[in-house]
């Protein structure tokens, strides 16, 4: 299966459970994965047989910015959601991660990947 890749897709957004990350904002990278068949845009070199990753990167922004959510998790779902919905990517793999989570004392980020493919995202119509 082939893949392609956007790493360090950066969004400022006002997501969080607390109160100050709602009405602050805060920063968040996000890296996608979208797995496939992409041997005809491999051999023909046409971007109509490709997945755009200038139109990943603006669905990934949009989403972000154009809805709140309190977790990391759902961002995430979201994220797996809409680019099964608008590419032609078999699966795909979404990590968000909190650059600056608000845990005392820690330094470091928080992150979460999902994991989705195109049977998961059919069976949100059935749900």
């Amino acid at each position: 299966m082939d893949r392609i890749s956007l790493k360090g897709i950066q969004v400022f957004g006002y997501h969080g459970v607390l109160a100050a990350e709602k009405e602050l904002g805060q920063n968040f990278n996000v890296t996608v994965h979208l797995l496939g068949d992409f041997s005809s845009a491999a051999m023909g070199d046409n971007l109509e047989e490709a997945i755009n990753y200038a139109e990943v990167h603006q669905l990934v922004c949009d989403s972000l910015k154009n809805e709140k959510f309190n977790l990391i998790e759902k961002m995430a779902g979201t994220l797996c959601e809409v680019l099964l919905r608008e590419t032609t990517a078999e699966s795909v793999e979404v990590m968000v991660e909190k650059i600056h989570p608000p845990i005392p004392g820690f330094k470091g980020q928080a992150a979460v990947t999902l994991i989705r493919n195109r049977q998961w995202f059919l069976s949100l119509d059935q749900g």
